[in-house]
């Protein structure tokens, strides 16, 4: 059960992560802060696909995968930026 909660408070604060810099994305329309919302937002969604798995903990390759694209974003993002 506290699982369940802790994971709500990650998915919660991931999602208003996702809300704050696309705040900033609209204001500025800088690419970096447009991947920082999307990756924070699939971590969300990510987080909130853990509930629905029998056993998170199994190491199951499509949840982490998922993961693994979220931090590309950030990635790229950073290497866009600093490209420019």
């Amino acid at each position: 059960m506290i699982n369940g909660f802790l994971l709500g408070v990650i998915v919660t604060a991931s999602l208003v992560a996702s809300a704050y810099f696309f705040k900033f994305w609209r204001q500025t329309r800088d690419l970096l802060f447009l991947g920082f919302a999307s990756s924070f937002f699939i971590e969300g969604v990510n987080r909130t696909c853990f509930l629905f798995v029998d056993n998170p903990e199994s190491g199951s390759v499509w949840l982490y995968s998922v993961r693994l694209v979220s931090y590309l974003l950030i990635l790229l993002a950073i290497a866009h930026k600093n490209r420019a």
